[in-house]
């Protein structure tokens, strides 16, 4: 049988390159320009092998019956690690995925296609604008992963998209982003700040590391207007290889201090991530 080779291509935003993992068969890690972007592993869609999807697959698993199907909307795309992870473990879910890079779809479709009957619809969109056209209480979860290179665009970060996105929620559904940031956490701050404007409850996992300020890593934001299964999110989260916290309630908003909500007109990018931080070959 052929060894799987890398594959280097050209795509809207930059250069792709799917790497073959040589311990495990079927698995590739997808970077755009340098920065890791999904891991999959074709033969095991339920193995996440980045931290901080590991810590968006314990929200996925607790936020409803185990096995139960749900719609889930993704925004930014990648290899479709999550929509797989959820195609395995809900079976029966409809999940549509917007990514903008259309080349990257394209890449992915080809080399890495989902199976058939997977229930996962691709859209070659902008984020935001297709939130805002899409059906309001259509969606039971919300996963933003969106990054141009290694920032977060400055137009996914206001209230105006926090409206966006709780309107396309129905009335128990949970949003959740993957960020990333660093001391003094200017931009994670003024995030949490602007999903309170819009969700009474927020919970944040990050490794303990990251929110002492040690290093540059991502932190996941999960908002909804239901209460959340805190207790076991930090259960499952304590338990990982690389143990983080689940911070809510009064310590999130000791942590969120004096932090301001996000308006359109003053909108930045996440910060810029330090050399090396996520960077692979």
């Amino acid at each position: 049988m052929d060894e799987p080779i890398p594959v280097t291509r050209a795509v809207d935003h930059g250069t792709a390159k799917l790497m073959p993992d040589v311990d495990r068969k079927r698995a590739w890690l997808l970077t755009v320009d340098g920065a890791p972007q999904s891991y999959v592993d074709l033969d095991a869609p339920t193995h996440l092998e980045f931290e901080y999807a590991q810590r968006l697959g314990h929200v996925l698993d607790t936020v409803a019956e185990p096995g139960a199907a749900l719609d889930v909307l993704h925004l930014g795309g990648g290899a479709l690690t999550l929509p797989r992870y959820v195609a395995a473990t809900r079976p029966g879910s409809r999940q549509d995925v917007v990514e903008a890079d259309r080349g990257l779809l394209s890449l992915v479709g080809e080399h890495l296609p989902v199976p058939d009957g997977s229930g996962i619809t691709l859209h070659g969109a902008d984020a935001r604008a297709w939130l805002e056209a899409a059906a309001p209480d259509s969606a039971d979860i919300l996963i933003a992963d969106v990054f141009g290179g290694s920032r977060v665009p400055a137009h996914l970060t206001s209230t105006a998209y926090a409206r966006a996105a709780e309107r396309v929620l129905r009335a128990d559904g949970v949003y959740l982003a993957n960020l990333a940031d660093a001391t003094p956490f200017a931009f994670l701050r003024s995030q949490l700040a602007t999903f309170s404007t819009v969700f009474e409850e927020l919970a944040l996992i990050a490794e303990p590391g990251v929110l002492r300020g040690r290093r540059f890593g991502n932190a996941v934001l999960v908002a909804s207007h239901r209460p959340l299964d805190t207790a076991t999110l930090a259960r499952r989260t304590a338990s990982d290889a690389f143990p983080a916290r689940v911070e809510h309630g009064p310590a999130l908003r000791e942590f969120i201090g004096a932090a301001e909500p996000v308006r359109d007109e003053n909108a930045v990018p996440s910060p810029e991530p330090p050399d090396g931080a996520f960077s692979i070959g």
